[in-house]
């Protein structure tokens, strides 16, 4: 732990032990930020590109490794995924402008997207094949798997359009997906979008632009490549 914190520019400074079943480890993380270098979810304008830093499906995977029903290079290669940190990912949507940024956790893309999409009062179309999926997720989403906590993520539903047709894609239900250590979302200018994703592919993301903001009341539409 001490060495990945030390990667991280972090100090570990105390600690306490306890006894369970399993074997469990917590952080308590403080520290200090310049206000105006802060990425915040609010503050998405009209226009920007949707940046996402990492591959969705390690809720949907996992639940299929309980079942073992997923295969065993699908796990190594999403654990790989997990353990990148997203601390230089952060630097590069900074150096480029971005408006706005949060983490993709336990809401699955969908739920995040939105509470970045209220505060603006924007909308956003995102490109459904665009979405950068975990090795082995379409498979495992095609036997009809889902994490425990996908179906209370379904509420978000709501504020989706999209066609019959998309809804029936495997695709469809991993923005529901709640995410462990998943990427970061950002919204980034035009202008500055092609070179903020060489960048992040560069520094070995699996990084994708999957949509765009735009005008209208809070929402997702959902589109599919011809």
């Amino acid at each position: 732990m001490q060495t990945v914190l030390i990667q991280q520019q972090a100090a570990l400074i105390g600690g306490h032990s306890s006894e369970g079943a399993e074997l469990a480890c917590g952080l308590s993380v403080n520290g200090l930020v310049e206000p105006d270098q802060l990425l915040r979810k609010a503050g998405l304008q009209c226009g920007d590109q949707l940046i996402l830093t990492k591959p969705l499906g390690s809720g949907v995977l996992f639940a299929a490794d309980m079942r073992r029903l997923a295969k065993g290079r699908w796990i190594d290669a999403a654990l790989a995924v997990m353990l990148q940190s997203n601390a230089a990912a952060s630097r590069i949507l900074q150096q480029h402008g971005a408006h706005a940024c949060t983490d993709i956790t336990g809401f699955g893309l969908a739920g995040h997207l939105l509470e970045m999409l209220r505060p603006a009062q924007l909308a956003a179309r995102i490109e459904l094949t665009a979405l950068p999926l975990l090795d082995g997720v379409l498979e495992v989403c095609q036997l009809g798997i889902e994490s425990s906590l996908a179906p209370a993520n379904r509420i978000h539903e709501a504020v989706i359009k999209a066609s019959t047709t998309l809804t029936a894609q495997p695709a469809y239900t991993l923005l529901f997906d709640p995410q462990t250590a998943g990427g970061l979302l950002a919204g980034i200018p035009a202008e500055q979008s092609t070179a903020c994703l060489a960048a992040l592919q560069q520094q070995g993301y699996q990084a994708a632009n999957i949509g765009s903001v735009i005008e209208g009341d809070t929402g997702i539409e959902l589109t599919l490549a011809t």
